[in-house]
């Protein structure tokens, strides 16, 4: 019985694995962190092209008003 008592014992001072598990943590969150930047500016470019998009495609009918621009 006293080994058994002594390998949990040393098993609960084992602390080899402890920087492993804090470096997983770690990248886990900077992954978490550029996955919704990423995602957030993804959304952000998608809607600055469209009103790009939007700008020329009426610019070729004569419109000035493209928000902001010289007709606005």
């Amino acid at each position: 019985m006293p080994s058994i008592f002594k390998f949990i014992v040393g098993f609960l001072k084992d602390e080899e694995g402890v920087t492993a598990i804090e470096y997983g943590l770690i990248a886990a969150l900077i992954a978490v962190v550029i996955i919704v930047s990423a995602a957030l500016v993804g959304n952000r470019l998608d809607c600055v092209f469209n009103h790009i998009a939007n700008c020329l495609t009426n610019a070729g009918c004569g419109a000035l008003n493209c928000g902001g621009g010289a007709g606005a």
